[in-house]
């Protein structure tokens, strides 16, 4: 709502089944002349073929358009009528791929718009305690009808239903690059190496296609907000850095859908363990604090930092281990003294924040977003 008393449109975007719609009507309903219009039915459709004409019938009245990604000739329009009625909160705008909805409104929308990213659930969202992992939230993801399914099977089967509408709408639908069954193997090699350092050649010769293709649905990817690439931190430094960036399954729910698993148990067990809690850790501590800018460190030698936040001057650094009883490398410790960061914080499955030494403090997710916000 605040947004909506700075611009005259709000875009609120998000990954599909995240909420969007249910968030929108809700707003709605304590705005007198919602109308919510979607822009995937015909008949929704028709009302806006002219568009001058709808908002002339409708002009003191909040309009969301859902979908509007599907009408990007649209954008022109409702600049126009934005400027001729000349009113905060006229329009919330609907869209499940960021970046190209992003483009295409600010061309048309600029300073008349304002951004709002929807993720599924966060940890913070959910009345949980100290119990993240015992929630389900790890394991079964933050996708609504997921996180909320009577059980972990129905969850898993909702998930698999859930990536393959996304491959067939979102990606096969009006593109001929590459089969099916090609986009669903990167998809499984992208989780396999989750966290790992992305090679697009390497993964382009596994799939037997370029490794432009490789990056243009990584891209896609992204934009769908079904992955998160991770820069590397470049320090000003005599140090040989990492350049590639890292990958991540953004919601872990998707991440074991992928790699068919369906529990804790399952889980537990796995070669991705480790790297599922380190994707699951650091999507929720950026998608929380998005004020701050994600990174991770890593030099030749191994002097490596799972998740560095810059903000101004400020720098704070993270370690990623996914037991109750964590260690730090030589190579993390020797990564602070190259950055100059005197504490790290070690994200843990643990229910209460302990020291394991003067400068390194343990907790879990929750501990980890509360003590970014104190610094």
């Amino acid at each position: 709502m605040e947004y909506m008393e700075i611009f005259p449109a709000v875009a609120i975007l998000g990954p599909r089944q995240s909420g969007k719609s249910t968030l929108a009507k809700l707003i709605g309903q304590s705005i007198p002349g919602f109308i919510y219009l979607d822009l995937e039915n015909s008949a929704d459709q028709r009302r806006i073929e002219d568009i001058q004409l709808f908002f002339d019938h409708n002009p003191d009245a909040t309009v969301c358009l859902d979908e509007v990604q599907l009408k990007a000739d649209l954008f022109p329009e409702l600049r126009s009528v934005i400027d001729r009625i000349r009113r905060n909160g006229q329009l919330i705008l609907l869209g499940s791929a960021s970046r190209e909805l992003a483009n295409k409104s600010s061309e048309s929308l600029a300073g008349r718009i304002g951004y709002i990213e929807l993720t599924p659930f966060m940890l913070t969202e959910l009345e949980l305690g100290n119990t993240n992992i015992q929630s389900g939230h790890w394991i079964r993801g933050g996708f609504p009808l997921s996180y909320l399914s009577e059980t972990d099977r129905q969850s898993f089967i909702w998930r698999q239903a859930y990536l393959r509408s996304y491959l067939e709408r979102d990606i096969i639908k009006g593109s001929n690059s590459i089969p099916l069954m090609t986009v669903n193997r990167l998809l499984q090699m992208l989780a396999n190496c989750q966290g790992q350092l992305f090679n697009s050649n390497r993964i382009g010769e596994s799939l037997a296609v370029s490794h432009n293709t490789i990056r243009n649905y990584l891209e896609f990817f992204e934009k769908s907000f079904l992955v998160r690439t991770l820069r590397p931190f470049q320090a000003n430094l005599n140090k040989r850095l990492t350049k590639s960036p890292r990958v991540y399954i953004r919601d872990s729910g998707l991440l074991h859908t992928l790699l068919d698993i369906e529990n804790i148990n399952q889980l537990l067990g796995h070669p991705v363990y480790g790297s599922s809690w380190e994707g699951y850790v650091i999507e929720n501590i950026t998608s929380m604090l998005y004020e701050w800018e994600p990174w991770f460190y890593r030099t030749a030698t191994g002097n490596e930092i799972d998740l560095i936040l810059t903000k101004g001057m400020k720098k704070i650094a993270f370690e990623c281990k996914a037991t109750t009883s964590p260690s730090i490398s030589k190579g993390t410790y020797s990564a602070m003294i190259d950055l100059n960061i005197d504490k790290l914080f070690v994200v843990s499955p643990v229910k209460k924040p302990f020291y394991l030494s003067k400068n390194v403090l343990v907790g879990n997710v929750l501990d980890a977003i509360e003590y970014v916000k104190s610094n």
